[in-house]
């Protein structure tokens, strides 16, 4: 009876024993099983997309020999992250751009988490505002400078490969995909123009008109003041997220622009040329009752003095110590 007794709690113990053991096999992997999965993941995608769970196996476990860029953000409409697309654009470039480059290896992955998917992970890092860029290092703990500082240096691919190289000694060259649609507009364009001096062919007194010039003359002006080579060759966000949690229009530096900023400057440039173009029409006019002719020239200089100080104001915040304003600061 002893004996039975003993035998019936020596199996019970290597059940428990083998149980416990299964479990933590199957909830925990090696280190080469985590970067064959990593890897084999990667190939299907250069962006991993992770859950709470695969966080905590491939980012939060450790040994690690490979450092994780992850990138939080909300990508869902009903969360209203006006920026967040364009972030994203941003990161699948630079991993897609690391991802086939000949430096390629299984010593950084670029993932990215959803507030929809991951939202225990927002609260684990205690995470208020998207999108963040954190690189979780190969040893240790991510330190402040492990958090890309998007509202000093915003979220460009050349920026957050930088970044990256600073962190991980990986220099990553940027390879952005072509894109045609410039070209195919500029050809549609010419077209257009050649199909229109075909058919007015018999009659192109229009060329001769000064009005026509000097409006395509101030159109060109306009779009080269405001900054469409420059965004045309640096390929800036559309807008930004500010640090209060808002949309940021205008760029706070010098150094940078956005999308919007630019048709912005568009307009104000365009209001400021209508306020001089009515008080020289006015002025020039030597018809017409004196009374409407003085209203617009002060409708005019009003218009000139409003825009002009909105954009000098707009000039003021980007270029830091810049002293002179006129009716706004």
């Amino acid at each position: 009876m002893y004996i039975s007794w003993s035998f019936v709690l020596l199996s019970l113990c290597t059940y428990l024993l083998q149980s416990c053991t299964g479990q933590i096999k199957s909830k925990g992997q090696s280190l080469s099983e985590r970067v064959q999965q990593l890897t084999e993941m990667n190939l299907k995608r250069s962006v991993l997309r992770f859950n709470g769970a695969k966080f905590r196996e491939f980012v939060k476990t450790t040994p690690r020999n490979y450092s994780v860029v992850v990138m939080f953000t909300a990508m869902s409409p009903t969360r209203q992250c006006s920026i967040c697309r364009h972030a994203n654009e941003e990161f699948i470039i630079v991993a897609n751009s690391f991802r086939y480059s000949q430096i390629y290896s299984n010593k950084l992955f670029f993932a990215m988490v959803d507030f929809d998917e991951g939202s225990d992970v927002f609260q684990l890092l205690r995470l208020n505002t998207a999108p963040i860029f954190i690189h979780f290092p190969a040893k240790g703990k991510p330190k402040n400078s492990d958090t890309f500082d998007i509202q000093r240096v915003g979220f460009a691919a050349e920026a957050i490969a930088k970044w990256i190289g600073e962190r991980t000694d990986v220099q990553i060259r940027v390879f952005r995909p072509p894109n045609y649609s410039g070209t195919m507009a500029l050809v549609m364009l010419f077209a257009l123009v050649a199909g229109f001096l075909y058919l007015r062919r018999n009659n192109l007194d229009f060329l001769y008109n000064k009005n026509l010039w000097g409006v395509t003359a101030v159109l060109f002006c306009f779009a080269m003041v405001s900054g469409q080579m420059w965004n045309h060759i640096r390929s800036p966000p559309f807008v930004h997220r500010s640090q209060s949690g808002g949309v940021a229009y205008i760029h706070g530096s010098s150094q940078g622009q956005f999308v919007l900023e630019t048709y912005i400057v568009i307009i104000l440039n365009g209001a400021i040329v209508l306020g001089m173009i009515m008080m020289t029409d006015a002025a020039s006019r030597k018809s017409g009752d004196v009374r409407v002719r003085q209203i617009i020239t002060v409708v005019g200089l009003a218009i000139v003095a409003v825009f002009f100080s909105v954009i000098l104001s707009i000039f003021r915040s980007k270029a830091h110590g810049y002293p002179y304003s006129f009716l706004f600061k």
